[in-house]
């Protein structure tokens, strides 16, 4: 076996250990699903950060950065604005709900009946964006050992859905920072390599063999500035709306969620200025992938980071990238997980089958039962995505957020700040939204504009039309349905929009801050001492044969993830007053 696996099968052996260490905490569905409500900022800030990319970063988005160069940044930096007003605006909010699955919160929003239709509408969604992040991380996997894609996905599919079976969210949250930690000191390290292998960034630039900013396939830059501006809002919609208070339910309080929120926005801005480094370089090294990586096809460029860690970097180096992979796909792929679970148990099963009746032993077993079962979902839709072979991974996962999950979220987003609508309107309105996302699609754009466009442009007209198309139509028709809401006419739907408001606004609340209490330093004491194992183990990585640069990038990636651990074990011995 080769010493990249050796590695990888380590970092298996520590995560899965993360399982068991958090298993006992699962003894109700509160724990398992929301970690109690007890969860500390820096650990909702960096699974909430975690769980907004994948894989499909290093991947998919990498394989954008590797052909058109900057373009591909404005999406993260969408994401980085999103986080910021989710601090400002929606996850204090979100934290003031007290609920356990954010299916809850749309019941208490919206009533019973429209509960039950988001809950059939967000699970298959759940499905197909973990599917296509365990598509880009198999893609990895088949690149780096050669094997083939399905069994990739198989054993990849596995080892995630393990991790979020045993140890319900505190496992998922506390696997979620130490992966966060890695990824970040993996990622950091990796961009200042490629940064002085390229010779600095102006050599970088000089050498990237496509116009930097836009790349070579646009006609009209006009397409590429709306197109930008498109993933803000897209991005803002994707994250504030009430299906993503999941984020935030397992905050201790409103105020970790808002800090929370605010970590999350940082880390968003300063990621997507060392990741994309890397394949830039590597645009520079390598015009055709398809010879390096035959195995992955028409898909070659999914593995443009990878190229530069392979062919640049030192022995072993690989292995832990890959590591980092799996952590940035685990984050995201164990969340959804726990939160399909989570509605599926307490958004299903409790009210249609249990009639309310709570025993929490039989749910957290029924959650633990459903946790498998959308896990082979998860690997089926994978395998189906991979199939694909006329659309790339960085398309798919735009196509899914643009046009499925639009519909379905304005809704959610628009009545967090428009009161009075009737009851019927949430469900008139995803079906309407789904006529725009069926029809945007069909529309021949060179027809329409009388022009020419080129494939990616194509592409891009296709998002930034349906985004457009859904704020405007859909959500025009979700605000004049408004006209329709008759005061008193329902006096229990009126009840249920007032608890609604009065909750989500009110400050005075006993979870809006909540003093310090001995489980805060429990919870730095054991993820310190997580920490501090898994940078040991880095740092060991010193011993294999390399160059002095080679064991100094060890070093600095294990060093920067004991640092973290160290700092967390000291700050759990303050004393917190009775």
């Amino acid at each position: 076996m080769s010493l990249d696996l050796w590695i990888l099968c380590g970092y298996f052996v520590f995560m899965a250990t993360i399982g068991f260490i958090f298993r006992k905490f699962t003894d109700t569905t509160s724990n398992y699903f929301r970690g109690g409500g007890n969860i500390l900022w820096w650990m909702i800030g960096s699974t909430a950060f975690m769980t907004q990319f994948s894989a499909w970063t290093f991947t998919g988005a990498a394989s954008k950065a590797y052909t058109d160069g900057l373009t591909i940044v404005a999406i993260f930096f969408g994401n980085a604005f999103a986080f910021f007003m989710n601090a400002r605006w929606a996850a204090p909010k979100f934290r003031r709900l007290n609920v356990i699955t954010m299916m809850e919160a749309v019941r208490i929003r919206y009533g019973k009946g429209n509960e039950q239709f988001f809950v059939w509408t967000s699970l298959p969604m759940g499905v197909l964006y973990a599917g296509v992040w365990l598509a880009g991380l198999a893609a990895f996997v088949s690149a780096l050992t050669g094997i083939n894609l399905t069994i990739a996905i198989l054993g990849s599919g596995i080892v995630v859905v393990f991790i979020a079976l045993v140890g319900g969210s505190w496992a998922v949250i506390a696997s979620d920072f130490l992966q966060m930690l890695l990824l970040m000191a993996v990622s950091v390290v990796t961009a200042v390599y490629a940064y002085c292998y390229g010779g600095g960034m102006s050599n970088i630039i000089k050498n990237f063999p496509h116009k930097f900013i836009t790349g070579d396939t646009l006609t009209f830059t006009s397409i590429f500035f709306l197109w930008v501006i498109a993933m803000f809002v897209k991005q803002f919609m994707n994250l504030n709306h009430l299906g993503e208070s999941y984020r935030y339910l397992s905050a201790k309080d409103a105020h970790n969620a808002k800090k929370g929120a605010y970590l999350a926005s940082f880390l968003m801005l300063v990621g997507p200025l060392i990741w994309f480094i890397p394949p830039w370089v590597t645009a520079g090294m390598y015009s055709n992938l398809s010879a390096l990586y035959p195995t992955l096809g028409a898909k070659a460029n999914d593995a443009a980071y990878l190229a530069f860690v392979q062919n640049a970097m030192p022995a072993g180096m690989a292995g832990l990238l890959m590591a980092a992979l799996f952590a940035a796909t685990m984050s995201s792929m164990d969340t959804g997980l726990n939160k399909n679970a989570g509605i599926f148990t307490r958004n299903v099963y409790l009210p249609l089958v249990r009639k309310y009746k709570e025993n929490d032993k039989e749910l957290v077993i029924v959650a633990k039962i459903s946790t498998a079962v959308f896990g082979l979902f998860i690997i089926l839709g994978a395998e189906f995505i991979t199939g694909l072979k006329s659309i790339s991974l960085f398309n798919a996962m735009q196509y899914i957020s643009s046009l499925i999950s639009l519909p379905i979220l304005i809704p959610l987003l628009f009545g967090l700040a428009f009161k009075k609508v009737p009851k019927w309107a949430p469900i008139a309105t995803v079906i309407v939204g789904g006529i725009i996302s069926y029809i945007v699609p069909q529309i021949n754009y060179d027809t329409l504009f009388n022009v020419t466009l080129t494939h990616r442009e194509h592409a891009d007209m296709i998002q930034l039309i349906g985004i457009f198309a859904h704020i405007f139509l859909t959500g025009g028709f979700f605000l004049l349905t408004s006209f329709f809401y008759k005061e008193n006419a329902d006096p229990a739907y009126d009840s249920i929009i007032n608890n609604f408001f009065d909750i989500a606004h009110n400050k005075t609340l006993a979870h809006e801050k909540i003093k310090p209490v001995p489980i805060d330093n429990r919870q730095r004491r054991l993820l310190g001492t997580l920490a501090i194992v898994l940078g040991t183990g880095v740092i060991l990585l010193i011993l294999i044969p390399n160059p002095f640069i080679g064991r100094l990038a060890f070093l600095l990636t294990g060093g920067i993830v004991f640092a973290a651990g160290a700092a967390l074990v000291a700050a759990s011995k303050e004393k917190i007053a009775d």
